[in-house]
């Protein structure tokens, strides 16, 4: 299927799609947000208190608590993905299939 511009145009006035786009807007978005806070905050703790995360994990020990919270925040941004990642192959496939098929069913009007 070629996109014209008239394909384009229904698409844009699609109720599903304008759905579609805010949702996966405001879903990405706020995953955003929310991997931004928690790097800076760890960012903001390096710079106005090192000794938090410098502070070594047990007596005599090397490994400070900033190793294990660095780690967390390296998970957490992958976990952040593979969460979007899920939403993306379920529920905004779904819409995605759903537009594509009004959008067929609708060309296929006119072309008649």
């Amino acid at each position: 299927m070629t996109l014209t511009k008239e394909a384009i145009e229904h698409i844009k006035h699609n109720p599903k799609y304008q759905m579609l786009v805010q949702k996966r807007s405001k879903f990405a978005w706020t995953l955003s947000i929310i991997m931004l806070v928690i790097y800076y905050a760890f960012i903001l703790t390096i710079a106005f208190d090192p000794q938090a995360l410098g502070t070594p994990l047990s007596e005599g020990k090397v490994t400070t608590v900033g190793i294990p919270v660095g780690i967390a925040i390296i998970v957490i941004a992958f976990a952040l993905t593979g969460v979007y990642v899920k939403r993306a192959n379920g529920e905004f496939d779904d819409l995605s299939r759903e537009v594509k098929a009004e959008l067929e069913k609708e060309l296929a009007k006119e072309t008649k």
